[in-house]
């Protein structure tokens, strides 16, 4: 039947081009934005995984960053460990030699104590990264006692979140005590390594050793007291060689953890590219057939149209 006041063809045909030009919206969104889920209206499940695994990945980049903060201080303080470590070794050297050499000989072998004590001092002063400096802390009460390392961020499915940290404590590689006071009354003693008296045979620090007069050091005649001198910076090398090797455990952590980190952040990249990454190649393919049915659309709404007016003819004589 046809009919002027209802044209079912054409209204067929519009329904067509509507879904087809809606279809190629879709694609062409797909295309610029390279997003087959770029919002929630796309795919409310994918969006909403994406965007928790979105967050995830930012704090893991915080993460990454503080490791490498903290990669940062323990370097500083593994490389100064290591030159403390040379320098009193040459100290010990010098106290056995002037163990052997007379009083002229031993004021010049002090000299030389002075200026290593000195060096000391100063690598270990200067050891700081972003205004740190993990060999040389305070004992005071109420000051921190270990440097944390933030190394994992988790987040358990019932949204419960907690972190892990790489710890490192300060009285295991502390050389100077910063909260030492010896000119105070009376006088703070350090807790170091290196200033400290505590435990010392010798009853000096290794800072502290003067050649020119061995009054201040205990022992039962001149030999006992270079021996017990010896003795206290075996004690303190072989703590210091202690600390560095924690140091160096915690320097190969740090390293380890933020390659797994970077993986860990690659994966869930790519985890979340699967799920709303568009595929270009299939997009391209779609979208120029759907160029192909508007076109065809088109042509046919364009037909539909002209029957209407194929009815005229039906009047002329």
């Amino acid at each position: 039947m046809s009919s002027i006041m209802t044209n079912a063809s054409a209204m067929t045909a519009l329904q067509s081009l509507s879904a087809t030009n809606k279809a190629l919206e879709q694609t062409q969104a797909r295309i610029s934005t390279g997003y087959r889920v770029a919002e929630a209206s796309d795919n409310a499940a994918y969006w909403s995984i994406a965007t928790t695994m979105r967050s995830d990945n930012q704090a893991n980049s915080v993460v990454q960053d503080a490791l490498g903060l903290g990669a940062g201080k323990v370097d500083t303080a593994y490389t100064a460990m290591n030159s403390a470590l040379d320098v009193v070794d040459k100290i010990k050297q010098k106290v056995l030699l002037a163990k052997a050499s007379g009083t002229e000989e031993r004021a010049k072998i002090q000299s030389e104590i002075d200026t290593y004590v000195a060096q000391l001092r100063d690598s270990i002063g200067g050891a700081s990264y972003a205004g740190s400096n993990l060999l040389q802390t305070s004992s005071a009460s109420g000051q921190p006692t270990q440097v944390s390392i933030i190394s994992a961020y988790n987040r358990d499915s019932g949204g419960a979140v907690s972190t892990t940290t790489i710890d490192i404590a300060f009285a295991n590689i502390r050389l100077i005590d910063s909260a030492a006071d010896p000119l105070a009354t009376p006088p703070v003693a350090g807790t170091g390594i290196l200033d400290t008296t505590a435990g010392n045979v010798s009853g000096v620090s290794i800072l502290n050793i003067d050649l020119t007069d061995l009054s201040g050091v205990t022992g039962a005649d001149e030999a006992a007291k270079f021996d017990n001198l010896l003795t206290d910076i075996e004690k303190a090398l072989g703590k210091m060689t202690n600390a560095a090797a924690e140091l160096g455990a915690a320097k190969a952590r740090i390293d380890m953890q933020k390659d797994f980190v970077s993986k860990l952040m690659d994966s869930i990249d790519k985890g979340v590219g699967q799920l709303v990454d568009a595929d270009m190649n299939k997009e391209s393919t779609r979208l120029q057939a759907l160029q192909v049915q508007q076109q065809l659309g088109i042509q046919s709404l364009s037909i539909a149209n002209t029957n209407s007016q194929n009815i005229l003819s039906l009047f002329k004589g």
